[in-house]
């Protein structure tokens, strides 16, 4: 049963994350039609991420109250109005509006988390959680295939196909997945529950790091068409196909971030994402030749931040007790897809400042060193109480 669940929460996950991702691999050619400058052509890529960020705070403590299932089968539905009204939009006002609305799918990250921890053992959520990250590939599902469904079917057409696929999707979830029989709903108000998950450390620490590790993720996912095209001046399908390696490398290396988590402790995995990420930064910064250079350089840095993204959950599955973790899943959620919110914006900024990123990834580098330094000190506090490879949930979690 536990599999079954896990399986359909990833699938789920993976589907709702190609709605959220529908703008991004389709930015070159919305920029050609409503002749956006640089600055338009990143808010309207970043703005799915900021409702599918902040979102995740009010799904995430409705999660604790009415559980993954039902949830689940009401982010599929709700999810198919933002999706049509997006496909039916021919002005930068109209696609900025429903594009916001377009963050909801994008929330459920913050169902999935609790309603796969509930089903498995504190020793496998690592695991757990880092399979339930594969459904992440959506952003490569939709790098990979919406160009070329639009190429053939229309835009209009294609988002259709998506809104269908999203009804056969609640439907489904509703049918065939089921809560834990460990899972118990939370009966205390919302805001009490949501101000008590901001008095534990661990929900800040969670934050900061999944803001870079996620964040870094989901920026890179919505905005690497855009400059790919702008940099090696690949065409919307090309860029799409290399986004696509680029979120397929994150994807598969977070289930492998969740389980060296298991073995190795959560600290050492972030220490080893975040580094990762700040020298791929540098790298990328002197805009590497196209194809094997600067392809390996994309793979490498989509491999630490995939692995940095099953870390921090399975940090916080050590040190957040069961009844609180879709809460505070719901707050680092929202951290994470803030981090993806801003990236872009900068990117835009810097681009149309100085015609390469330059800057851009030298702030990326930077803020990856800041958070790793952030994470030796986490590890520090957490040594005294236990081995970095052993069980954390002693720790004391408030903030004194």
């Amino acid at each position: 049963m536990n599999a079954r669940n896990l399986t359909l929460a990833t699938l789920a996950f993976a589907l709702t994350f190609w709605a959220w991702n529908l703008i991004g691999p389709l930015s070159s050619s919305y920029t050609k039609q409503l002749h956006l400058s640089p600055g338009q052509q990143s808010l309207l890529v970043a703005t799915p991420v900021l409702v599918g960020s902040l979102g995740r705070i009010p799904v995430g403590v409705l999660t604790d109250k009415i559980g993954g299932r039902l949830m689940f089968t009401i982010i599929a539905f709700v999810s198919i109005i933002p999706v049509l009204l997006v496909g039916w939009s021919n002005s930068f006002a109209a696609l900025i509006i429903w594009g916001f609305f377009l963050g909801i799918p994008g929330t459920s990250f913050a169902v999935g988390i609790p309603f796969v921890n509930a089903w498995f053992e504190p020793a496998r959520r690592g695991f757990a959680t880092g399979m339930f990250g594969l459904g992440m590939g959506g952003t490569a599902l939709s790098a990979l295939f919406t160009p070329r469904l639009v190429d053939h079917l229309g835009r209009a057409q294609t988002h259709v196909l998506m809104a269908v696929a999203l009804a056969v999707l609640g439907v489904v979830m509703w049918l065939f997945s089921r809560d834990s029989p460990q899972w118990k709903p939370a009966t205390e108000p919302a805001l009490p529950r949501i101000m008590d998950a901001l008095k534990l450390k661990a929900t800040w620490e969670g934050a900061i790091l999944y803001a870079l590790a996620f964040g870094g993720f989901v920026a890179f996912s919505t905005y690497l068409p855009t400059v790919l095209k702008n940099v090696y001046e690949f065409s919307q399908s090309d860029a799409g196909l290399r986004t696509a390696g680029f979120s397929i490398a994150g994807v598969l290396a977070r289930p492998l971030g969740g389980t060296l988590s298991d073995k190795l402790g959560p600290i050492k995995v972030l220490i080893i994402s975040f580094a990762g990420a700040a020298i791929m930064a540098v790298v990328l910064a002197f805009e590497p030749a196209p194809e094997i250079p600067a392809g390996a350089s994309l793979v490498l840095m989509a491999f630490f931040l995939g692995l940095g993204t099953g870390g921090v959950f399975a940090l916080i599955a050590k040190l957040v007790e069961p009844a609180r973790v879709g809460t505070v899943t719901g707050l680092v959620g929202a951290a994470g897809g803030l981090g993806g919110y801003f990236p872009p914006l900068v990117m835009g900024v810097v681009y149309s400042a100085t015609d390469e990123y330059t800057i851009g990834y030298i702030l990326l580098a930077l803020t990856a060193v800041a958070v790793l330094l952030y994470t030796l000190r986490i590890g520090r506090e957490l040594r005294p109480a236990t081995p970095d490879d052993a069980p954390i949930s002693q720790r004391s979690q408030n903030i004194s």
